[in-house]
């Protein structure tokens, strides 16, 4: 019994100095942009302290996502459906950039209406970490049902 004892004091002490540690550590993800200039830091959606915002919220961007994607006609005749997880960066200035597909919907056209609903999207309202604007990777699925 006082082995056991033991052995929980030294996990929770394992346990206490290892958190704390972990709290204190950077989510920051580089990224080479398309262009000369050099490779920039950016941060992960769920580790800034304000997280970049589409103008008029969640609903705004469901709102926004539905009245610009169009279905593909290929794709709709065939009675394709899916979900195109997709990836981009919000910028300092609120500009979305570097889109990109995670994970497709098995058609390429999907795909490509996905991108460009994103590469549409008006200037969201940047993320923070402190009072400093920093850019922040947001990750959205564009579902296309039938």
């Amino acid at each position: 019994m006082h082995r056991q004892l033991r052995l929980d004091l030294l996990l929770m002490l394992t346990i206490m100095t290892v958190l704390p540690a972990a709290a204190q550590v950077r989510h920051v993800t580089t990224v080479n942009p398309m262009t000369k200039q050099s490779y920039m830091e950016v941060y992960e959606f769920d580790y800034v302290d304000v997280q970049p915002q589409f103008p008029g919220g969640e609903r705004g961007l469901i709102n926004f996502v539905n009245k610009t994607r169009e279905y593909p006609y290929h794709a709709y005749q065939k009675r394709i459906q899916g979900r195109v997880l997709c990836s981009f960066i919000v910028g300092t200035d609120g500009k979305v950039s570097n889109i990109r597909v995670i994970r497709g919907a098995g058609d390429e056209s999907l795909d490509r209406e996905a991108m460009r609903v994103i590469s549409e999207m008006p200037r969201w309202s940047a993320g923070k970490v402190g009072k400093q604007t920093v850019p922040v990777r947001v990750v959205l699925p564009i579902a296309f049902r039938l």
